[in-house]
């Protein structure tokens, strides 16, 4: 997500492989450091965000919007796993009016304050017990905007809307446990006028119209963070096509921006065969890209299998937004803190694609940045000096230049350390390990001290990873 430069059908009762996959990875470990039935896991940088005690296994959203008054009703049921005991649990949710919940069938006793949905099951829920919650909400989605400045959440357009979520926006449009530790499959069915799309992640699995209305319903099997979560509806032009190993490929494209599809479908499959060489076998069962008119949303996003971007990518941006496909959709965060585990690694990747096609090599971008040279920093010369990659002061500083341009050189002084050889095992077997998972900075300095053996890497983690102001530099 480059922001510092500005640039469905009920569950059935037997869960999925994917599913399986994600009651064993967890809530990050059961809830991080929340309590049971706790608001908020006490993220450093977003304390109030995502809920303790339990663990979300599928969303099943079933979503009808009418862009005319910007309404929209929608059906979440929540699939999950109790962590702990609870006699309450809390979902996120804002600006929405909620109509009714049940847990299990049974109509629960529900509250509302703030983000926070409290819902208080009858006889309460055991440690382990599956459960499902069914919440029916409408109203107008709000936008919200973020302590950095930018606007996500539910994006009004022109002919439609544009559906956003990093950090905390996916709470403008459904329930649910908003942090990124807690990974969930989803089904999300979209009602909209007939003449409309409605693109969101996975694959498309259904399209149905009657009635002047097209519901659209869209499949995604591997664990996804909510925040990676998307909806796109508008007049968008649909191009379906497939790799060369029959990957699908799904674009969706704003009309004012149709010459950006015929240069997608063009790029994608050079970018995607260069990635997997470079980061490994890629890790979701589609991909593509929604591209949006300029003025919907100011920056791009890596929502999973699906990036946004805000109008026609340059190579760059692809390149970014797709290596993100693997560090922060398939690899993600455990706190917000560790966000510069996704911002390096798509940073760095842009670093390698013009080493590996003809431009300026790795070793080259890093010294231009070292040395401060004009034009180096697009967010301004000693910016990138601020703050550490991995101790941002605050929420509002969670997408400043330290943690792209910072966290990329972090890697490359791993880099220089360690060779070329065992640095490219690094970067596909860092994306293997955590498939699919979570991860945080402490995950990530022991897997490099596991497979480089021999290397003293203290100085770069006290000094490029930890160190405030510029460190030294040979």
């Amino acid at each position: 997500m480059p922001r510092f430069v500005r640039l469905v059908p009920v569950l059935s009762l037997t869960l999925p492989l994917t599913l399986s996959l994600a009651l064993a990875l967890g809530a990050c470990g059961g809830g991080v450091r929340g309590t049971p039935g706790a608001a908020g896991v006490r993220d450093p940088l977003f304390p109030a965000m995502g809920n303790g005690g339990y663990d979300v296994l599928h969303y099943d959203l079933t979503l009808a919007y009418d862009p005319g008054p910007g309404r929209l009703a929608g059906t979440a049921v929540i699939t999950a796993r109790a962590t702990r005991d609870l006699s309450a649990f809390d979902l996120d949710l804002t600006g929405l009016e909620v109509e009714s919940v049940t847990v299990a069938g049974r109509a629960a006793p529900w509250s509302r304050g703030g983000q926070e949905l409290t819902v208080r099951p009858q006889g309460g829920l055991g440690e382990g017990e599956r459960f499902r919650t069914t919440v029916r909400y409408s109203g107008t989605p709000k936008t919200i905007t973020d302590p950095d400045g930018a606007r996500e959440g539910w994006l009004r357009t022109a002919d439609g809307a544009l559906a956003l979520g990093e950090p905390n926006g996916s709470m403008a449009w459904f329930p649910g446990n908003h942090h990124p530790c807690d990974k969930a499959a989803y089904d999300i069915r979209v009602t909209v006028p007939e003449g409309l799309q409605a693109v969101s992640n996975g694959e498309l699995t259904g399209r149905t119209t009657g009635a002047g209305r097209t519901t659209f319903v869209w499949h995604s099997a591997e664990p996804m963070a909510s925040y990676l979560a998307t909806v796109a509806i508008g007049r968008y032009g649909i191009t379906r096509s497939t790799l060369g190993d029959g990957l699908p490929v799904y674009l969706a494209v704003d009309p004012d921006q149709a010459g950006a599809g015929r240069e997608l479908v063009a790029r994608i499959p050079q970018v995607m065969e260069w990635a997997e060489r470079t980061f490994g076998p890629y890790p979701f069962s589609s991909v593509g890209a929604i591209v949006a008119r300029p003025g919907a949303a100011g920056y791009a996003l890596e929502t999973q299998t699906r990036p946004v971007f805000p109008g026609a990518p340059d190579t760059r941006m692809l390149v970014h937004e797709l290596a993100h496909q693997w560090y922060g959709d398939s690899v993600t965060p455990k706190s917000w803190r560790d966000i510069w585990l996704n911002e390096g690694f798509a940073t760095y990747a842009e670093w390698l694609w013009q080493e590996d096609h003809g431009g300026r090599t790795a070793q080259q971008v890093f010294d231009a940045l070292y040395r401060g040279d004009r034009g180096a920093v697009p967010a301004g010369g000693e910016k990138i000096w601020a703050f550490p990659p991995a101790r941002q002061p605050g929420a509002a500083h969670v997408s400043d230049s330290p943690v792209y341009v910072r966290g990329a050189m972090v890697l490359h002084k791993i880099r220089q350390s360690v060779g070329d050889p065992a640095f490219r095992e690094i970067l596909r077997g860092w994306a293997a390990a955590h498939r699919h998972g979570n991860a945080d900075t402490a995950d990530f300095t022991a897997y490099v001290e596991k497979k480089t053996p021999g290397k003293d890497l203290r100085e770069i983690w006290r000094d490029w990873l930890h160190g405030k102001g510029k460190p030294g530099h040979e």
